[in-house]
């Protein structure tokens, strides 16, 4: 059996996992502009928890209704969004999967466009694109962030949602936070890479307080970001930090598993690096290109606990599967527009795959 389609237990509430694939959380841009979930995003979920993954995460949510990063985005930052988050929860349990709900604010990436306010950050930085600055959170603002975190994560688990993965990777408010290029604040919450973690810190705590003893909490972070000067060093001091928070799971989004950092003048797989600086009880999932048995098989061999995949859970909902057949390798891309409709895409989610080069045939 490979070893991704082993199960899993975790120690919070003896959660148990069919297998360790994860589909990774994906934008897709398929819901309303209130906010709620559209039956396409609930439709394009089910078909991969059918399919046969482990885990499924949604698309990034925002928590506060300020905090929106794109068109067609859905939200968890009002009750009103509760019932359409159960519909979503439900769909994806009761095929066998655990359902995570990806919690974010975008900070200095919330555009005006969207939300009617400058978008906030860290400390003043540059948006690009002739778009302005951000401007400082105050300490009103970070107080409003940890609490819609809270808040959100609530209606997740009163949606029946098992947990939540709290976005800390790929440049949005919480990445704002923890680097030192984005945030150059001298108060309680920058400085040291400690003080720039606190953000996330208050956070887990809040969610923690929000939700019951069983509820699943993660962190996905970057082992690097350039965008928001953090280097692999403060990313491992990140995730020393959080080895001692309340959490159930950390998450290395890699880009690609055989992307590697230098650390104590050694170049290590970036996975490698993280398993090795986390404490052995908290698991590791890695996503980084990962299409073929094998390539499961060499981000389990460099430490990964759950293997999650994004582009290749678009392409094949039934993902899970090729690696039970031992089939070498699942179709690749470009896909056409009949194969990804059949795999519950719909037309927006596809039209927004042409972005990605050479997914979608012409």
């Amino acid at each position: 059996m490979h070893p991704a389609l082993a199960p899993y237990t975790f120690a919070r509430g003896g959660i148990t996992v069919r297998n360790r694939t994860v589909l990774a959380a994906m934008t897709n841009k398929q819901s309303h502009a209130d906010g709620t979930v559209s039956a396409d995003e609930i439709n394009w979920l089910e078909a991969r928890s059918i399919g046969g993954f482990g885990i499924i995460t949604t698309a990034a949510t925002h928590v506060l209704e300020h905090g929106q990063g794109w068109e067609g985005e859905f939200g968890t930052w009002s009750d009103h969004h509760i019932d359409g988050l159960a519909a979503m929860a439900n769909a994806i349990t009761r095929h066998g999967a655990i359902g995570l709900a990806q919690l974010f604010h975008g900070g200095m990436r919330a555009p005006e466009a969207l939300t009617g306010l400058q978008p906030r950050s860290a400390s003043v930085n540059e948006l690009g694109r002739d778009l302005g600055t951000s401007r400082a959170m105050s300490e009103q603002d970070v107080r409003e962030v940890i609490d819609g975190f809270g808040a959100a994560a609530r209606r997740c688990e009163l949606a029946g949602f098992q947990g939540v993965e709290l976005h800390g990777a790929h440049g949005y408010l919480i990445a704002q936070f923890l680097g030192a290029g984005t945030n150059r604040r001298t108060d309680a919450w920058g400085g040291s890479q400690q003080k720039r973690t606190q953000l996330l810190a208050e956070i887990i705590s809040e969610v923690r307080r929000q939700t019951g003893p069983n509820f699943l909490v993660g962190v996905r972070l970057s082992p690097e970001l350039k965008a928001c000067g953090m280097n692999l060093e403060d990313s491992l001091e990140t995730l020393r930090l959080c080895s001692s928070m309340e959490l159930d799971f950390i998450h290395v989004s890699c880009w690609d598993i055989q992307a590697m950092g230098v650390h104590q003048g050694q170049e290590m797989h970036y996975t490698t690096v993280f398993r090795e600086n986390l404490p052995e009880h908290l698991p590791l999932i890695t996503t980084g290109g990962v299409w073929s048995a094998e390539e499961a098989g060499m981000a389990v061999e460099q430490g990964g606990d759950f293997i999650g995949v994004g582009r290749a859970g678009i392409g094949h909902p039934d993902w899970p599967h090729y690696l039970a057949n031992d089939v070498p390798e699942p179709l690749r891309p470009p896909f056409s527009f009949n194969h990804l409709e059949t795999a519950a895409l719909s037309p927006t989610f596809i039209d927004y795959m042409r972005r990605w080069d050479g997914f979608v045939e012409d």
